[in-house]
């Protein structure tokens, strides 16, 4: 059974912070915590580890939502939904350039609170998800580059120096460490000759 998404609230008015709390348990959520300032709400993000955060713009203290979400998000990647009773536009463009993943503005309803964390949640793990695949790709990418360049060989033996390994592989060993082929063995007619000259013998 998956779990809970969890919740921080960041609400100033603690009336309006309990009615919230209320609402999203409703809903099935956990709230981890709450906070007043934008302060105590930097601190709750790394107390809480929450999945998400409900920012409020204005907050006790001298830091607005938004200055608490930048901070936010120079450590954090956690996804927070602005909710506000501000419908001021300069306010609203500082608040998106902070990269939200929903805005609400106040009042609002149950069900619109319920798709914008649902989106924003589900938003955020397609993130993670590129992210994540992104780097598999460059690991990829940077594996096959290895190959492209110049590989020290001994001019005697054949065997590949491995400067990761801190040895010589043979050379078929090496490539398919660092590469997806395979080998099957057979021999040439030349060194067939060589090994096996009773076999060759020219017919008088």
């Amino acid at each position: 059974m998956d779990q809970p998404i969890k919740i921080l609230v960041v609400e100033d008015d603690p009336n309006v912070s309990m009615v919230l709390t209320a609402r999203l348990e409703s809903l099935g959520y956990e709230v981890c915590g709450t906070a007043v300032s934008g302060l105590a709400a930097i601190s709750g993000v790394f107390r809480h580890h929450p999945d998400l955060v409900t920012m409020d713009i204005l907050l006790q203290g001298d830091m607005t939502g938004i200055d608490a979400a930048n901070k936010i998000a120079e450590r954090s990647d956690v996804p927070i939904i602005f909710m506000t009773c501000l419908a001021d536009q300069q306010i609203f463009e500082s608040a998106v350039k902070t990269n939200p993943y929903g805005y609400i503005i106040k009042p609002y309803d149950t069900n619109e609170l319920r798709s914008t964390i649902e989106i924003a949640v589900i938003k955020h793990r397609a993130a993670k998800e590129r992210e994540a695949l992104i780097a598999q790709l460059q690991k990829a990418l940077q594996e096959v580059k290895t190959l492209s360049g110049l590989l020290p060989i001994c001019a005697s033996c054949k065997r590949i120096r491995n400067d990761e390994a801190g040895c010589w592989q043979q050379i078929e060993e090496y490539i398919a460490t660092h590469s997806n082929a395979d080998f099957t063995h057979g021999i040439c007619p030349e060194c067939a000759q060589r090994l096996y000259p009773e076999l060759y013998k020219k017919k008088g």
